[in-house]
């Protein structure tokens, strides 16, 4: 049977998920599907190996028997090291029954919005953003209200602009830092300045700090986190995904306010149940291991930030407005295409991958590009690119 008759159930999508389908990225990674000698400067996975010891402490757990559930909020041992952690970085004392362990810090965007967004509630999100915050907002049923952030700021979110969009339905600001896609860090004095708003009108606050070891200059930086009146009122988020090149792992961790524990655990347990044992093995290792990694990976973006920087001021892009994270934000306004355009040219005349600012909301006249491959494949990327964009600039 078929099941087309004149009694059949229809099928189609939900409106909240059929609004959210694929988009310019995924457009431009399925042009490159393929591709042969593609550079990439897209995605933001990590091109660097997981550390040896994180690998081998995941292995010793396996023969250990780690293939069962956990607690769902994870191990207590790796929730223990969370709090310490959380001491040592913020100076701030977190209870582990605060502590909840993910299936990666976006499985913990996804819970915070489903926990705790009624239909309606409104979000403010700088913009340019990382799409999947706009987009577990609106599948909470709530609205992400933007907050446009300018190149003159070095894309910075400016206090004012939040509170000029604060309404009676407003709950939450989202604090991402430094930022993806622009790599804008938010000093210490405009985190103050947004804490006050948190706290003047009764808000909620995301803390994210994925990308907290990736400042490269300006600010240090700085964090919700680290405000001990805004405990109760911060869900922080992290993962160990860019600090110790684990993203095919898995794992990620909140911490969130006493009282919402038990909403979290109605949609964390729905969802996932637990993050993988095998997995908080390794992220146990990561944080009480050996942090020289870290340090050596963060040595090792810098100089291919460096690269990316040079070649993008030679070829009249900018960027060095991004302080932070994993990317250069590069302006291409002056070739006259639009962002998306300009990306296509680069996979086709170039075969450079690289994406666009509007694949992240407000972001024409821009385009991200990511250093996750060694400098070798950032410099011959910059060099087939500059070709092209010559012909796109006439005398």
């Amino acid at each position: 049977m078929d099941g087309g008759g004149p009694n059949a159930v229809g099928v189609s999508a939900s409106q909240r998920a059929a609004g959210s389908g694929p988009g310019e990225r995924e457009r431009l990674l399925a042009m490159a599907h393929g591709r042969a000698d593609l550079a990439t400067l897209g995605r933001g996975d990590p091109d660097l190996p997981t550390p040896p010891h994180i690998v081998e402490a995941a292995k010793r757990a396996l023969d250990e028997g780690a293939t069962h559930y956990t607690h769902w909020q994870g191990h207590s041992d790796l929730r223990e090291a969370v709090t310490e952690k959380c001491r040592l970085d913020y100076g701030v004392a977190v209870h582990p029954d605060r502590v909840i362990i993910t299936a990666g810090a976006q499985e913990a965007v996804y819970v915070s919005f489903q926990a705790l967004l009624d239909p309606g509630d409104e979000v403010l999100v700088a913009d340019p953003h990382y799409p999947s915050y706009s987009a577990a907002i609106r599948l909470a049923g709530g609205v992400p209200v933007f907050i446009p952030t300018i190149q003159a700021r070095n894309f910075v979110i400016d206090p004012s602009e939040v509170e000029a969009r604060i309404s009676p339905k407003t709950k939450m600001l989202v604090v991402v830092t430094p930022e993806n896609p622009t790599g804008a860090v938010i000093p210490r004095e405009t985190i103050t300045q947004l804490a006050d708003i948190v706290r003047r009108h009764n808000l909620l606050a995301i803390a994210d700090d994925i990308y907290e070891r990736f400042v490269y200059e300006g600010p240090p930086h700085a964090s919700f986190a680290s405000i001990p009146a805004l405990s109760d009122r911060t869900v922080m988020i992290n993962s160990f995904s860019k600090s110790y090149s684990m993203t095919g792992w898995r794992i990620g961790y909140m911490v969130v306010p006493a009282p919402l524990v038990g909403a979290i655990e109605v949609v964390k347990h729905t969802l996932t149940i637990c993050a993988p044992a095998v997995s908080q093995a390794a992220g146990l290792a990561a944080l009480t291991g050996p942090q020289q990694c870290v340090a050596e990976a963060r040595s090792t973006y810098a100089g291919r930030r460096r690269i990316l920087l040079d070649g993008f001021e030679r070829l009249a892009l900018g960027g060095h407005w991004s302080r932070g994270a994993l990317y250069v934000y590069g302006a291409i306004g002056s070739t006259g295409l639009s962002a998306y355009d300009f990306c296509v040219r680069m996979l086709t005349d170039a075969n450079v991958q690289i994406f666009p600012g509007t694949a992240y909301g407000g972001g024409e006249g821009y385009v991200r590009a990511s250093f996750l491959q060694p400098a070798a494949h950032l410099e011959a990327a910059l060099d087939r690119m500059a070709p092209v964009i010559r012909a796109l600039r006439p005398e």
